[in-house]
């Protein structure tokens, strides 16, 4: 039995949730976002409070019961405080700079890379640290991953883009053999 699953999704008065068929919608502001559940569990809206109940006992119904519940949590959480996820670029030369809806990166390659931001995604540079929030936890992870795709950090120096959060294993060069 789901333990995650069991706990209900309570969301402030200022988000106005309402359901569709299969799809629950989350809305504050000018933001909204969509919330497809695909059939797999079922759900009820009371007042302010949104509670996850398993279709059946197969398990697949039990395992998307926790996995809604999560997602919908994730938005509640994402339409009132929002997420924020920091990059850090390391190495000479790296620089990366924001101009309107496009980050500009400057990585060690022969060109520029000019990352097109999609929309209710902020992004701010300060030094060598890119700050990326957003109210939707999915995309803002997807571009952070994005970003750093461009150049990952290598084991030896710790050259390229890291999660600021993120601890590079480093290796020693061919002195540390002698």
């Amino acid at each position: 039995m789901s333990r995650i699953g069991k706990l209900p999704v309570e969301f402030a008065a200022d988000i106005s949730v309402s359901t569709n068929g299969n799809v629950i919608t989350f809305a504050k502001g000018k933001n909204s976002i969509d919330l497809d559940t695909k059939g797999n569990v079922d759900f009820s809206l009371e007042g302010n409070i949104l509670t996850f109940a398993t279709k059946s006992q197969e398990k697949a119904h039990r395992a998307f019961w926790g996995t809604y519940r999560a997602l919908a949590q994730n938005i509640v959480v994402g339409l009132t405080t929002g997420y924020t996820k920091q990059l850090e670029i390391n190495g000479v030369g790296y620089r990366a700079a924001v101009k309107g809806r496009v980050l500009n990166l400057q990585l060690g390659h022969s060109h520029d890379i000019n990352y097109d931001l999609p929309e209710g995604l902020e992004a701010a540079v300060e030094k060598n640290v890119i700050t990326l929030k957003s109210h939707d936890k999915q995309t803002l992870g997807q571009v952070a991953a994005e970003i750093r795709s461009f150049r990952p950090p290598e084991p030896y120096k710790g050259k390229g883009v890291k999660y600021m959060e993120e601890h590079i294993v480093r290796k020693a060069g061919k002195t540390a053999k002698k």
